[in-house]
């Protein structure tokens, strides 16, 4: 019998696996926005080639719309109301965040605090803010000190309460480790829990920015004589419907640059986090 000779298998290491390729900036930027280009190709056409006359005049093209928006960045109406609605909405924002912050903190940090707030913390933040507005308005007149308030109380509650859930939700080997560590109260508080309750914090700031501009529009409708409220309210009395369109999407990029803006200084806080691999 003659044995036959296999040939030795050669070991060239491994095979390279080809890595995916990365979906180019241009690619991903058009596929978020996609859905924001179709409403506003939406928004331009339908009006002009489906809805009747009628129909027309309430809904104009969004062309109109903001040609009507940029005729008040002209004429300088626009910065006003702007800056008359800032203004009110970044006073109520700090007082909100200033307060409930600090109480949040304290809350969580005594049970018995805790427990003896929760009811009216529960009662308080199931009262919508707008029902309240006839009782600001009542209390403290239809001046700017009502619509502060207003915002303040509808600020309070997602800073308040994401503070409260993000110190009881920071992971109790971390505390374990820090107390066997040696470290005091205060240390512990400031190094370990502070720390890993801020990504839930600045959740509750970013809802209570927006909270802050969708009260204020409300509030606006109601006994103001400037602002984006008043704009738009004003603008449906007298019929200049493509100026209320105008103020109505100047509240809309308002609060994408807010949030966007909170977004980075979550980010820019929460440094010590690792990030997720896609």
């Amino acid at each position: 019998m003659t044995a036959t000779l296999e040939a030795p298998k050669v070991h060239t290491g491994p095979k390279a696996v080809a890595k995916p390729r990365k979906k180019s900036k241009l690619s991903m930027a058009f596929r978020s926005s996609a859905a924001i280009l179709l409403f506003l190709a939406i928004w331009e056409l339908a009006p002009r080639y489906v809805l009747d006359e009628g129909t027309r005049t309430f809904l104009p093209p969004l062309s109109e719309d903001l040609a009507a928006l940029w005729e008040l960045i002209l004429n300088g109406q626009l910065a006003d109301h702007l800056l008359a609605s800032l203004g009110r909405s970044a006073a109520g924002f700090v007082i909100a965040v200033a307060v409930s912050v600090p109480l949040g903190l304290l809350i969580a940090w005594y049970r018995p605090l805790a427990e003896f707030l929760n009811p009216l913390l529960e009662l308080a933040r199931n009262t919508a803010a707008l029902a309240l507005l006839p009782v600001f308005t009542l209390l403290l007149g239809i001046g700017e000190v009502s619509k502060i308030a207003l915002i303040v109380y509808a600020c309070v509650w997602p800073v308040l309460l994401n503070t409260i859930a993000g110190v009881n939700t920071v992971d109790p080997l971390l505390v374990k480790a820090a107390r066997s560590l040696g470290l005091s109260s205060p240390s512990l508080f400031r190094k370990v829990i502070l720390p890993s309750a801020v990504p839930t914090i600045f959740t509750g700031v970013r809802m209570a920015a927006a909270y802050s501009i969708l009260i204020l529009i409300a509030a606006e409708m109601v006994g103001a004589k400037a602002g984006l409220g008043y704009l738009i309210n004003n603008s449906q009395v007298n019929f200049q419907i493509q100026q209320m369109y105008a103020a109505i999407i100047t509240v809309s990029v308002l609060g994408l640059a807010i949030n966007a803006g909170f977004v980075a200084l979550e980010r820019r806080f929460s440094t010590w986090r690792v990030k997720e691999k896609a």
